[in-house]
């Protein structure tokens, strides 16, 4: 179903499309937010009164059934070039962060005053609507589902890529259009300190921490959601360092509202690492936006300066991470109102110990 004409709307207002301009959308996450259209292959052409996709033959049916806009065809990229061209405007504003030099010197022989929008988009998208909001919500419910179920299963039998695969097995039995990501599961000493370590053989042992963080896809819309648990008995410093994640974690959920600096919620978390001489073990961000695109603004980083809105969809994950010792990071989905934020996932936070051979 086509979101209709309000995002366009609101993207001529943001662009400030005037008479005499046209906006090139070449993103297809973007024009797929415009839009509703799905397809791989397509510009959106937006003047200060119509709007128009250019696609291929491959995609003519499917842009009609999913958008409201013109529909117009074109077989390469040279007659999408040459739609362009045919437009009767003076600026053409266009996504210079989406364009190769191969295309900026094609669009630049159309004519056309062009005019550079970077990654204004980004901003476009943060706020989620209604609609967005219950896919979000449903890609949570998808996730925490597929992990409470593949717990019980979880032992000292299983290898990370065993562990991977059920989840993402259960996650599309409970109507997911697939994993937001390659699903992470890093075990032991070495593989759970590595915060983006790719699933592999190794079989997990009793003794070892286990960082899984997965997240669904529905309808486009993704969610995020991290957990470390222990195999069997827990040595009693590795669960010293899963209390201050704990803590560090829930000081960020604490300061996420609206009207806050997205940096001050990484601050709050860092300082409870920064408290413990723990600092140089955390070594990415606090968080991030979530959407059609699992990375997007705003960022909640020491560096950002965004701000964060009603409407914003973001992470909270802060992590510590030491080679020998192992990984452990906690991570919610959380939905930002005036009055504070509302969390999403339902997984719960405590320390959860698997025994390290099957229960059932």
């Amino acid at each position: 179903m086509s979101p209709g004409a309000d995002r366009i709307d609101r993207l001529r207002r943001l662009l400030d499309v005037a008479a005499g301009d046209v906006a090139l959308i070449i993103d297809p996450t973007d024009i797929r937010y415009l839009t509703g259209f799905t397809g791989s292959n397509g510009w959106l052409l937006v003047s200060g009164s119509h709007s128009a996709l250019v696609t291929d033959g491959r995609y003519v049916e499917q842009a009609r059934a999913q958008t409201e806009v013109e529909i117009l065809e074109a077989r390469t990229v040279a007659e999408m070039v040459a739609r362009v061209e045919a437009t009767s405007s003076d600026r053409l504003l266009f996504q210079s962060n989406h364009v190769s030099v191969d295309l900026f010197d094609r669009l630049k022989g159309t004519g056309h005053r062009l005019v550079p929008i970077g990654s204004k988009l980004a901003d476009l998208r943060r706020a989620k609507d209604l609609s967005e909001l219950a896919a979000i919500e449903e890609a949570v419910r998808c996730a925490d589902r597929a992990l409470a179920e593949v717990c019980p299963l979880i032992d000292d039998s299983m290898t990370e890529k065993d562990v991977r695969d059920e989840l993402e097995y259960r996650m599309r039995r409970h109507g997911a259009d697939g994993p937001s990501y390659d699903t992470i599961v890093a075990s032991g000493p070495v593989n759970s300190a590595r915060p983006h370590h790719r699933p592999s053989s190794r079989r997990l042992e009793e003794g070892d921490l286990v960082v899984i963080d997965v997240g669904a896809l529905v309808d486009g819309y993704h969610s995020d959601l991290t957990r470390t648990f222990a195999l069997g008995r827990c040595d009693d410093s590795l669960r010293a360092r899963y209390d201050i994640v704990r803590e560090s974690q829930q000081r960020g959920v604490d300061a996420v509202r609206a009207g806050v600096a997205a940096r001050d919620v990484d601050e709050a978390c860092r300082s409870v690492f920064r408290a413990h001489d723990l600092e140089s073990d955390f070594v990415h961000g606090t968080g991030h936006g979530v959407g059609l695109v699992i990375h997007e603004e705003p960022f909640l980083g020491s560096t950002s300066s965004a701000v964060l809105s009603a409407g914003d969809v973001v992470t909270v994950e802060p992590g510590l991470y030491r080679v020998g010792l192992g990984g452990v990071r906690i991570e919610d989905l959380l939905v930002v109102d005036e009055s504070g934020s509302r969390v999403l996932s339902t997984f719960p936070k405590d320390l959860i110990c698997l025994p390290s051979r099957p229960t059932i």
